[in-house]
């Protein structure tokens, strides 16, 4: 860990300028005092800072949805894209919601409008690759991936510019939605809803849906464990991709366990609890929020619901929140050691 004197004696030697000493001490000192103010059974989470930040998306909104309707008075379409003008009035739109995402995100550090802007970017960049696409006469489910995959790239790149933790989830989902176009449009995918994700039954998205959530997972745990504290964006970003790769990976397992009938529904209850156990080991309540939520809408969309899986769920996810903290101590402590157990969060005062 760099100390003070570290620094001061970086300004010595004239590495770095006293006006740059003064704020990575500044950055230290927050991120100590953000440090100090949690508590082990606390996964921070933040959607805005104050109902200033819900005011501004409300007006960045509105002031979004009339440059649409300008748009479309200049010849966008904005249902239907195609043509030069759509593609020009895209890209300048991406542009403009460029330099209004420096102020907000970068100057100001606001979290609301930073996610209200970058959802509004991967719209606009859907947009301009739509229009593209049908620009050049691909059919339709060529568009939708082509489409998707600009949306990817779009944010990757916004991303890597504004550091949104919320592009995670929007990169993840457009890559997803850009395979499956591409799956739909060679014919290989089954064409009712509960075989579409069936491993056995020859779903190439049932493969490729588990495939993709152990990636995000990976990728959230990356994340996840470069800052153990959770006190930086990276830990943020990690949480947005553990929201989407749980229902990617409850999607084969649920289906494939929900058709067996009353047995079915226990043993997807067994899996549960596996990723009750997963969630509480990398203290990430949202992997199995995310989890457990989506096998409720399995099994009440598609299955015509099952009283006995929603009441335990509930029943188990109350209990859990009472007593986190308490039970990952004790599930920590009698873990043996194994690889990346020291980048995990501390678990009570055990560490």
């Amino acid at each position: 860990m760099i100390e003070a004197q570290d620094i001061s004696a970086a300004v010595k030697r004239g590495l770095i300028t006293e006006a740059q000493a003064a704020e990575l001490m500044g950055i230290a000192d927050a991120r100590r005092q953000a440090r100090d103010q949690l508590t082990p059974s606390e996964e921070p989470f933040v959607l805005f800072k104050g109902f200033n930040e819900i005011f501004i998306v409300i007006g960045l909104t509105i002031l979004f949805a009339g440059w649409a309707i300008m748009a479309g008075a200049f010849g966008a379409e904005i249902t239907q894209p195609a043509g030069a003008d759509t593609v020009l009035i895209a890209a300048i739109t991406l542009v403009g919601l460029g330099f209004t995402q420096r102020y907000f995100t970068v100057k100001r550090r606001m979290i609301a409008p930073s996610i209200s802007l970058a959802i509004k970017t991967a719209l606009t960049a859907a947009v301009l690759g739509w229009a593209l696409a049908d620009y050049v006469g691909l059919g339709i489910f060529g568009t939708s991936a082509f489409g998707w995959g600009v949306v990817s790239a779009v944010m990757l790149g916004h991303y890597r510019l504004f550091h949104v933790p919320f592009d995670a989830a929007i990169i993840a989902t457009a890559l997803f939605s850009a395979v499956w176009s591409v799956l739909a449009g060679q014919g290989i995918l089954p064409g009712d809803a509960p075989n579409l994700l069936h491993m056995s039954k020859g779903g190439s998205l049932a493969l490729f849906s588990i495939l993709f959530g152990l990636v995000c997972f990976a990728l959230a745990m990356r994340f996840d464990m470069s800052d153990p504290h959770r006190i930086s964006t990276r830990a943020t970003t990690g949480f947005w991709l553990h929201v989407v790769s749980a229902p990617a990976i409850m999607n084969t397992v649920a289906l494939r366990l929900l058709e067996n009938g009353q047995s079915g529904h226990l043993l997807l209850l067994v899996f549960l609890l596996v990723l009750a156990f997963v969630a509480i080991v990398i203290d990430r309540r949202s992997f199995l929020v995310s989890g457990a939520g989506y096998a409720v809408w399995l099994t009440h969309s598609l299955f015509d619901g099952s009283a006995m899986v929603i009441f335990f769920l509930g029943l188990g996810l109350v209990l859990l929140g009472a007593q986190w903290e308490r039970l990952r101590s004790a599930i920590m402590r009698g873990l043996p050691s194994f690889p990346g157990k020291d980048r995990l969060p501390p678990y009570g005062s055990m560490q």
